[in-house]
């Protein structure tokens, strides 16, 4: 999930914004590369001309001698933010998405050429003392807090420090931004291929097969997901799945080793500079958890409740594993998913490929258009307008004749295209002003030269990033743009998303779309079925995720100097994962979220804390329950940002949240030993 900066944002310098000293930062001064494609010349000059318009705004609330009141200096701030969320919005989107190399380029330059401007904001002195000198008391409840958000984000980037500290401030943050391109973009682009025999994917799904066949007769697999999951889960030849596992776990190697050892020095430095014993003190400071001794211990905690099934579950799988190789000592990371497959298969007779057979894109898409619909009380219509790709389609949600916002989707695999999953707002809303716009990026099975057949867990990622898209656009309808759509707490982000993953589990839900080639809807006794063998697997999935997230806290909970990054990854590995390390690869280089998460990752399994507690609302009054549904719009949503995510929390359960939902989750599901 993609989270874009506004000036509060920029303010506590949440994702490492890039800055330059003051005075380097003109339009003629900004640095593009030579591009000789016109829309990529368009976009440099739309970006230069709102840099100016931006520039001029920022210079003006500095001036002493602009006549503002209280309530004109915060319109003012707010004018800016749509600004800035304008270049910020269409850059990010724009080097994800683009086809041309050369835009994608345009945009990555943008993104840069933005950060000057955003430490310029953070660390001016002039517009600092004014918004210290506004009078709280006659302000509104939202105006308030729009202030104090600032003020605290002013004093977390050193506006109150020496020049020659606040140059260098700007000099870090300008690197980390670049750092964060580099990190990002090798990602992106480093895209790897295995040319295999048709034989060797026995038990991999014919479709999949006949659509990857080239003129030699050989099947192309990249380490793209809609190739590299299905191998994963079906193919029953070990050696194919452990080339491919590491050929995945080599992507964007040795480059990004080197990028994130900067990445982390930089940081680490910011962090000291501004007070902070390391970056993960400072990055947590303004979350739910508060520090990053909080994180570990919820680490820990969450990685506690989950250690007895987990163990269970393991055995399961290296019994199963035993009856293929009855020499096997340990269940490897490659294998974990096609164990769980055959167990899934013969324990509770599911069957994957038969799945996916009820999983067509443009059903499942239609199906979550129209439980939307049905939840929310909205209509979702076509929109006519342009796009970047003849592949990706638009639509506008209303409710009633009011149009509420306006969405892409971009969902299946090209070459140079972000290549996970996430919702990008390419413009916040702003009550009375501009509606919200987001695009969903997807990398799922459909369009040319694709039989169009999802796993489920591929639907599940649809709904979640989903869920994502009407956050922002239900709760895009703030007056100011810095508390408008996901602003929540980082740590609370992910919890819409992940509630609403909970109705692809749903047989009335299912049967309104999934079928079959033949018409036929999805069986209710298989999804009861699937619901039984969903609990299999889950605590070493947790576990598994308490890795990613001590990895992410503990690459930033210290100085970095001298740390090996790969042995870091394989000594966490064995601490929190029943699944070791394997030899010659780098999780860390294709980590994507070290960057924008930096040390919270943790919040994905926090956040799945609150969703499972708001869920409980649904599993007892119905999961198709509208009035439920409403009120979860109106408390939880449609505030965006303007309040606390526990008070929003407490306000649709009537109590305060508890662990005690996601507790259960793990603790009381059947054995199986």
């Amino acid at each position: 999930m993609a989270r874009l900066l506004v000036l509060t944002g920029m303010l506590a310098l949440a994702a490492g914004c890039a800055q330059q000293p003051r005075g380097e930062s003109s339009p003629e001064a900004l640095s593009w590369p030579d591009l000789e494609n016109a829309e990529a010349q368009e976009f440099v000059a739309r970006c230069e001309a709102d840099l100016v318009l931006a520039r001029g705004q920022l210079a003006a609330l500095e001036d002493p001698q602009t006549p503002l009141s209280d309530l004109g200096l915060l319109e003012a701030i707010n004018d800016l933010d749509i600004v800035v969320n304008r270049i910020s919005g269409r850059s990010s989107l724009m080097r994800n998405v683009h086809p041309d190399e050369q835009v994608r380029s345009a945009a990555d330059a943008c993104q840069q050429n933005l950060v000057p401007l955003g430490s310029d904001i953070s660390l001016s002195r002039p517009l600092y003392q004014r918004l210290s000198q506004v009078d709280l008391e006659p302000l509104s409840t939202l105006d308030r807090r729009f202030v104090e958000k600032m003020l605290q984000g002013y004093q977390r980037s050193g506006v109150d420090r020496d020049e020659t500290t606040r140059q260098r401030i700007r000099a870090l943050n300008e690197r980390i931004n670049q750092l964060g391109q580099d990190f990002n973009r090798n990602i992106r682009e480093d895209t790897r291929q295995l040319l295999i025999e048709p034989e060797r994917l026995s038990g991999v799904p014919e479709d999949f097969i006949e659509s990857r066949l080239n003129d030699d007769g050989k099947v192309v697999v990249s380490t793209d997901y809609p190739d590299y999951f299905p191998v994963m889960r079906y193919a029953e030849e070990d050696e194919l799945r452990r080339e491919l596992y590491l050929l995945f776990r080599q992507r964007a190697y040795p480059e990004n080793d080197e990028v994130l050892s900067e990445l982390f020095a930089a940081r680490h430095e910011l962090a000291t500079l501004l007070g902070y014993d390391s970056y993960a003190h400072y990055v947590t400071e303004d979350k739910m958890i508060e520090t990053p001794e909080n994180a570990q211990a919820f680490i820990d905690r969450i990685s506690g409740i989950a250690e007895p099934r987990a163990q269970r579950d393991y055995q399961v799988l290296l019994e199963r594993l035993r009856e293929i190789d009855p020499q096997a000592e340990r269940v490897e990371d490659w294998q974990k998913t096609y164990l769980e497959e055959l167990i899934k298969q013969e324990r509770f007779d599911i069957d994957s490929r038969e799945l996916r057979g009820y999983f067509h894109y443009d059903k499942v898409k239609q199906g979550i258009f129209d439980l939307t619909e049905t939840l929310f009380g909205v209509t979702i219509h076509p929109w006519e307008t342009d796009t970047w790709h003849e592949s990706v389609s638009a639509y506008e949600i209303r409710d009633g004749d009011q149009v509420l916002g306006q969405f892409y989707l971009d969902m299946h695999p090209r070459s140079g295209k972000f290549n996970h999953a996430a919702a990008f707002t390419k413009r916040s809303g702003v009550e009375g002003r501009q509606l919200p716009l987001v695009a969903l990026v997807c990398n799922f099975p459909g369009g040319e030269g694709s039989s169009g057949y999802m796993e489920h867990s591929d639907v599940k990622t649809f709904l979640h990033e989903f869920g994502h898209l009407l956050h922002a656009i239900f709760g895009g309808h703030q007056p100011r743009l810095s508390m408008s759509g996901i602003r929540t707490e980082w740590d609370f982000v992910e919890a819409p998303s992940q509630m609403l993953e909970e109705w692809v589990w749903d047989s009335e839900t299912l049967s309104n779309f999934a079928r079959n080639e033949q018409g036929e809807v999805i069986p209710a006794d298989l999804v009861e079925r699937m619901n039984a063998g969903r609990d299999f697997g889950r605590g070493l999935w947790v576990q598994h995720q308490m890795f990613y997230a001590a990895l992410s806290l503990n690459y930033y909970n210290r100085d970095p100097e001298g740390m090996d990054l790969t042995a870091m990854s394989r000594d966490l590995q064995a601490e929190y994962s029943p699944f070791r390390y394997v030899d010659d690869t780098y999780f860390h280089a294709t980590f994507g979220h070290l960057y924008g998460y930096s040390a919270i990752y943790y919040t994905y399994m926090w956040s799945l804390v609150m969703a499972m507690d708001k869920f409980s609302e649904f599993k007892t009054h119905g999961m198709l329950n509208t009035e439920v549904a409403q009120r979860y719009r109106d408390k939880v949503l449609a505030p965006g940002g303007s309040r606390d995510a526990a008070d929003l929390v407490e306000d649709f359960l009537g109590r305060p949240y508890s662990f005690d939902a996601f507790a259960e989750m793990l603790e009381d599901g059947p054995s199986h030993d």
